[in-house]
């Protein structure tokens, strides 16, 4: 898979937080170094189902004092910050979107609602076990005219999603604004709410430690299924990309 990368235009590196770049603080720090060396041609962005308060303060606590990626994408693509301001132009699409309505008739079919926390404006979160059950929701849903998007992952994790957001959509919007074109956009995640993420990119990366459920539907042709866990993962796969090589890391 490995080739020499067409570094004319910049890239976007777009990583999911929790068991991508987290699980071993010297790996990452050592990615994080390597990344600041290429900052111009290789931008990263961070890219969590997690909403940005509980993203801060895992970023606070413990990434490098000195990290600071070009863009955070939060709540699984509702929310999205670049170089630290908010881009209004993207959240504003999801106001209107009835997500304590959807709140409301998924806890009345009986299911849990994740804690506030993991809610935002264009997500709503809950504990579905089971495709029967999630089918029931989602047909719910359909059968109220609300216009939706879905992601079921781990064991029981259901977000009903705004049609326009998703680690996908936010992706792309993102690679628009920083004009970096689709093909130079690189995904890394490690679950299947990161399949779509994957789809969209130009290329893909799995971490050592991905779950069966993504290594299982990642496009083949375009993914690295990395051998090392966590951030050395996605080290490995930027280096079999020709992104980064074996000196810098």
């Amino acid at each position: 898979m490995s080739e020499a990368p067409d570094e004319s235009e910049p890239w976007l590196l777009v990583c999911d937080i929790d068991d991508t770049l987290t699980g071993n603080r010297e790996d990452l720090r050592k990615l994080w170094q390597a990344l600041k060396k290429r900052r111009k041609t290789l931008k990263l962005a961070l890219n969590s189902s997690r909403p940005w308060q509980s993203v801060d303060e895992t970023i606070s606590t413990y990434f490098p004092e000195d990290f600071e990626p070009e863009a955070i994408i939060t709540g699984l693509g509702t929310e999205i910050r670049l170089r630290g301001a908010w881009l209004d132009s993207w959240q504003k699409q999801f106001k209107e979107w009835p997500d304590r309505r959807v709140r409301k008739l998924v806890t009345d079919m009986g299911y849990t609602a994740h804690s506030s926390a993991y809610q935002t404006c264009g997500k709503a979160s809950f504990e579905v076990a089971g495709i029967d059950a999630v089918h029931s929701v989602l047909n719910a849903l359909t059968d109220q005219d609300i216009p939706f998007r879905s992601v079921h992952s781990g064991t029981s994790d259901l977000d009903i999603l705004a049609p326009g957001a998703g680690k996908d959509t936010a992706m792309m919007h993102l690679a628009g604004i920083l004009e970096v074109a689709a093909s130079h956009t690189i995904a890394a995640g490690d679950s299947g709410n990161d399949l779509a993420l994957f789809n969209a990119a130009g290329k893909a990366i799995a971490v050592g430690n991905a779950r069966s459920e993504l290594i299982a539907a990642m496009p083949t042709e375009k993914s690295f299924h990395a051998k090392a866990p966590h951030a050395a993962g996605v080290m490995e796969g930027l280096i079999e990309f020709g992104l980064l090589t074996k000196e810098e890391c």
